[in-house]
């Protein structure tokens, strides 16, 4: 009997405790005593047959796993206020941002922060990124017939955000070939409060996250991580941990691409609370990080066989893969590619569909293991199955020691830092910067345009103070 499911959309990856148990009353109402989660923060219910009716009453957005043009909007909340973040961009800022988003959107949409691990940057059709000037974003985008990630050439405003998605998409008919057309196109269609791109983006590299178990975050509050290895979460659990939530006056339950729940802000005074209950229910929260690293394709079992598979020989070799994550694929999603390591599955050769075969896999890792680089380099091809645990471990000791050789070539290139001075003209009034080495795109002035050759009425592109308002200033930057 085929398997039908359906996705539940969950805007950024964060919902209240009483939506969530309204979710869980809908999937009880279809029969269902689990649910699982999606790769986008999303969350669906699966049956294992094709009886699966569901009446959602437009309460809550509900498509098919193959309807395309209704995506959910990834966010990395979740790790906002527990893992490393950007100064300005807190979780009430997240609320507030995703609040703009009043309409579905048709393409994938990432909204997250450089400085965490958990939420991918890159793999959306627009990509916000936070930088460090407060409330803006770079934009990466992808549009579904670009094969590669193009920067766009202005920083967008937070509360801008929504509608240059919804111009964007508005635009997708005239099919856009560059960044630098589809920028033109937007900035026709919308007013918008853009700021002038100063410095490139910097992705600091930090080792993946343990995400799981009750973990103490300041003085007197705890997060807690919850992971089910097969990926289907008991209804009657949950909804006893929505009502613990609502006891704690915890607001929001966030949802990690991972297919794992976080709960932050538990007060230390309910800790027990939450102890009480994972001990009634024997809830494992200490899986290791060789069970957590992994990143599968949604209800897949034969990749979650592959895994357990993998994870095995791992565990009995003790080895050691911390900060290293991996995923299992096949050829067709490469574009979707955000782990340190990939198992790809290769298709049946041509001819070869009715024929029963074993299975061939490709190896590929990020380039320095990093997956925010977006560059994967092919370790191996079309290997059988029982020659992938050797191989792994290969690469996981090649991770190690290519780790450890770059920490001491630094500190053996290391040299005294150079001053560089730049001369630029800095606005009075918002202090932001013209520099004729880049240009102003936001207004369609080009890069090396001397300050001396801007038009009369150009005016800053952030506060529109006047031409007069900019000072010459010479800045100073440091280098290796």
């Amino acid at each position: 009997m085929k398997q039908t499911y359906s996705r539940v959309v969950v805007k950024g990856g964060v919902l209240s405790p009483a939506e969530l148990k309204q979710i869980l009353e809908l999937a009880e109402s279809a029969g269902l005593d689990t649910i699982s989660l999606g790769s986008r923060q999303d969350i669906l219910f699966i049956k294992e047959d094709d009886t699966l009716q569901i009446d959602a009453q437009d309460k809550f957005q509900l498509v098919s796993p193959e309807e395309i043009g209704a995506e959910n909007i990834v966010s990395s909340y979740v790790c906002s206020d527990i893992f490393p973040s950007t100064p300005w961009l807190t979780g009430d800022r997240y609320l507030y941002i995703l609040e703009q988003f009043r309409v579905q959107p048709n393409l994938k949409i990432n909204i997250t922060d450089p400085k965490q691990r958990l939420v991918p940057l890159f793999t959306g059709h627009l990509n916000f990124i936070a930088s460090a000037h407060e409330d803006y974003w770079y934009l990466y985008v992808r549009l579904p017939h670009w094969e590669n990630t193009m920067m766009y050439p202005a920083l967008i405003y937070s509360w801008d955000m929504a509608k240059i998605a919804s111009a964007i998409e508005d635009i997708l008919r005239e099919e856009p070939e560059t960044v630098e057309f589809l920028f033109e196109l937007v900035n026709d269609a919308v007013d918008s409060n853009n700021r002038t791109v100063d410095n490139p983006l910097e992705v600091p590299f930090y080792p993946f996250p343990y995400y799981e178990g009750i973990n103490r975050v300041g003085d007197d509050r705890y997060w807690l991580g919850l992971y089910w290895r097969n990926n289907k979460y008991y209804i009657d659990f949950l909804k006893v941990l929505c009502d613990l939530c609502a006891d704690s006056k915890i607001g929001k339950i966030s949802i990690t691409p991972w297919k794992s729940i976080i709960i932050k802000g538990i007060p230390e005074n309910s800790k027990i609370e939450w102890e009480r209950l994972l001990g009634r229910y024997g809830i494992n929260v200490r899986h290791s990080m060789l069970e957590l690293n992994w990143h599968l394709p949604v209800s897949n079992k034969s990749a979650l066989k592959l895994k357990e598979y993998l994870v095995d020989n791992f565990d009995k070799r003790d080895i050691s893969t911390y900060g290293l994550t991996f995923g299992i694929t096949d050829y067709t999603r490469k574009a979707y590619y955000f782990t340190s390591i990939i198992i790809e599955k290769n298709l049946p050769h041509l001819g070869l569909e009715g024929i029963k075969i074993r299975n061939t896999y490709n190896l590929l890792y990020a380039k320095n293991f990093d997956p925010n680089t977006q560059q994967y380099i092919v370790y191996v091809q079309e290997v059988d199955k029982v020659e992938l645990p050797g191989l792994l471990i290969e690469l996981s000791k090649l991770y190690f020691e290519q780790l450890g050789k770059k920490q001491e070539e630094s500190k053996k290139l290391s040299k005294p830092k150079e001053t560089i001075k730049t001369e630029a003209y800095q606005c009075s009034d918002c202090l932001t910067v013209y520099d004729p080495r880049y240009g102003d795109l936001s207004q369609a002035i080009a890069p090396l345009t001397p300050f001396e050759d801007l038009p009369e009425d150009y005016r800053c592109s952030l506060c529109e103070a006047p031409k007069s308002k900019f000072l010459k200033k010479i800045f100073e930057k440091q280098i290796e």
